[in-house]
C-alpha cells in the first residue's frame, strides 16, 4: 500500500539529517509530495519533487514502483538513501535506471563576498540585459525548451511571484539565460541555472549566479546548489561555495 502523507511531521524521522532541499520543501508542505506505506506509523517514504524523488526508511518495492497520477513526465531521477534502496531500484527498473554520480555543495550561509559577486555582474558584456524574473520573463521561460526548468515547478506566475526568485539575461528581446529558484523551502530555494546552448562559454551562467545570490541574499533567503555534474561544481565554487560529496542518484527513462 502507498498513502499520501500529509502530516508530514511522521515521516521527518526517515529522512533525518539529510541535508536536501528538496526533501525540506516537501516537509514543509511547501512544495512536493511525500508517499509513505502506512499513515500512522510510516517506516518507508518517497518525496517527490519535479523531476526528483528521495527514497529512505525501509527498501520498500511498492514506493519504488509507484508513479503519482499527477507526475506526468517519463524521466525522474531517484536518489536512494543507502544501497539497498540503490539496489531496490536497479532491480525494479533495470537497464532504464542509469546510476549516474551527483555532487552536493556545503550550505554556508555566512561565505559569500559580496563585492565579488558585484564585480561579477559588472562584467556582462552591454548587448546583454540582466532582469529579474517578472511575468513576461516568466512565461518567455515557459516558451523554451531549454529554460522551462527554471520555472517549472510554479503552475503560474502568481504562484513564482509569491515562492520563487530568479534572473534572466536577454540578448535584445532574446531570452538566453537564467538562474532560478528550482524549489522553494522555508528559508531559502534550490538554484537551477541554465543557458541558451548557443550563448554557452560566455560567462552568462556566473553573472546570472551572482545575481540571483545576492537578491536570494537581500531576502534572507540561502541560495542552496546542487550540481548535476562537475562544470557545475566549477562555476558554484567560483561563486564561492565549497564542494562536500558526490553521492549516486539514478536517472530513469521510462518512469
Amino acid at each position: 500500500m502507498v498513502v499520501k502523507i500529509e502530516d508530514t511531521q511522521k515521516v521527518e524521522p526517515l529522512f533525518l539529517d539529510w541535508q536536501e532541499t528538496l526533501i525540506w520543501s516537501c516537509l514543509q508542505n511547501i512544495m512536493g509530495t511525500i508517499y509513505a506505506d502506512n499513515l500512522e506509523t510510516p517506516s518507508s517514504a518517497m518525496a517527490i519533487l519535479g523531476d526528483f524523488c528521495f527514497f529512505a526508511g525501509i527498501p520498500y518495492e511498492e514506493l519504488v514502483c509507484y508513479k503519482p497520477t499527477d507526475c506526468m513526465q517519463d524521466f525522474i531521477i531517484m536518489v536512494p538513501q543507502n544501497e539497498k534502496w540503490a539496489d531496490l531500484i536497479v532491480r525494479t527498473y533495470g537497464n532504464k535506471a542509469r546510476m549516474v554520480m551527483r555532487y552536493a555543495i556545503k550550505k554556508e550561509p555566512k561565505i559569500f563576498d559580496k563585492e565579488k559577486l558585484q564585480h561579477a555582474i559588472r562584467s556582462l558584456e552591454p548587448e546583454y540585459s540582466l532582469k529579474m524574473i517578472d511575468e513576461d520573463i516568466f512565461h518567455l521561460c515557459k516558451s523554451n525548451e531549454w529554460s522551462m526548468d527554471l520555472v517549472s515547478q510554479y503552475e503560474n506566475y502568481e504562484t513564482y511571484k509569491k515562492l520563487g526568485i530568479g534572473v534572466a539575461i536577454l540578448k535584445g528581446e532574446e531570452l538566453v539565460s537564467g538562474a532560478s529558484s528550482y524549489a522553494r523551502y522555508q528559508d531559502g530555494i534550490e538554484i537551477e541555472i541554465d543557458t541558451k546552448k548557443e550563448h554557452r562559454r560566455k560567462g552568462l551562467a556566473y553573472v546570472c549566479g551572482a545575481k540571483l545570490i545576492l537578491a536570494c541574499l537581500e531576502n534572507k533567503l540561502y541560495p542552496s546548489w546542487d550540481a548535476q555534474n562537475k562544470w557545475s561544481v566549477a562555476l558554484a565554487e567560483k561563486l564561492g561555495y565549497h564542494y562536500d560529496h558526490e553521492y549516486v542518484a539514478y536517472e530513469v527513462n521510462g518512469y
